[in-house]
């Protein structure tokens, strides 16, 4: 059964870890990240991008699928389906469908109409037990073609949308989507300091996890963190491990790859990169 994240957010933010957040995109991604939540024993959250969600022909089958997995999986451990960077329409939808949490991204609007519509989804979602992550100041990089520059938000800014209502905070720190440029400077602490200040104990999120430091991750973390989004370094490693199964010409037989045997390095690749990033988190054990 899917849950709301705000309970495993205010016991990650209470117990000074992060629940993770790995973005799916087909079955094989979400059937790994479920088994390796289950066997460590850590709360996980599943997010869905708009074009995963296309993709995936629609936010309904997403839905359908994930059920179905915890089912037949045997899945205990707490589990959220989350929107990752929803437009306005795109949260509407995710809420209809039968999500359990949403992000709406209205870092791109001025901020009274990203705190208008801000306003309206939280009571929308809470009235269905929905959890709202909100965000402040543009996270750089390129998120289905939303491209953000990597601003610093803005701490006051951050109390305004936080005092809507919504249940986590995603505030820009420096942080980017994708690989990380080698003139990166590194996160903004000082920033991450004064919007934990402005907000209190609101809970929030580090977008951007591929590439970050592990220092920079576990001081983020000692600082209010308590989620943090992984993508692209799931992407990387299942697109290595299929690359290698592919050159190795194993499995062809003269009629070309059985698609279960070519994806399954790749899954096996992600479960591992998900273990990894779940102990960095500190979230094993934690369900």
């Amino acid at each position: 059964m899917l849950v709301s994240a705000t309970e495993m957010m205010n016991k990650a933010r209470d117990g000074h870890y992060a629940v993770g957040q790995f973005n799916i995109n087909n079955l094989e991604w979400t059937k790994s990240i479920l088994l390796t939540a289950q066997e460590l024993q850590s709360p996980v959250i599943l997010g869905v991008s708009e074009g995963a969600g296309k993709y995936m022909c629609g936010y309904t089958t997403i839905v359908g699928m994930v059920n179905g997995m915890i089912n037949e999986l045997g899945i205990t451990v707490p589990v959220a389906l989350h929107l990752d960077h929803g437009s306005y329409e795109g949260a509407k939808k995710c809420i209809e469908a039968g999500f359990s949490s949403i992000m709406f991204d209205g870092s791109h609007y001025p901020i009274a109409e990203n705190i208008e519509k801000t306003k309206e989804l939280v009571a929308l979602a809470h009235s269905k037990g929905i959890s709202v992550e909100a965000e402040v100041g543009a996270i750089g990089g390129e998120e289905d073609g939303v491209i953000g520059k990597g601003e610093c938000a803005d701490p006051a800014e951050c109390k305004m949308i936080a005092d809507l209502g919504v249940d986590i905070l995603a505030a820009g720190i420096g942080n980017i989507h994708g690989v990380y440029p080698a003139n990166w400077e590194g996160l903004s602490f000082e920033t991450l300091a004064a919007v934990k200040e402005a907000v209190g104990d609101m809970p929030l999120v580090l977008h951007g996890g591929t590439g970050i430091p592990d220092d920079q991750i576990t001081k983020a973390i000692s600082l209010g963190v308590a989620k943090i989004n992984v993508n692209t370094e799931c992407q990387l490693v299942f697109a290595e491990a299929t690359r290698k199964y592919i050159e190795a010409g194993k499995d062809q037989q003269g009629k070309g790859f059985d698609p279960r045997k070519l994806l399954a390095p790749g899954a096996e690749a992600i479960k591992a990169k998900v273990k990894e990033k779940m102990e960095l988190f500190g979230s094993v054990g934690k369900a």
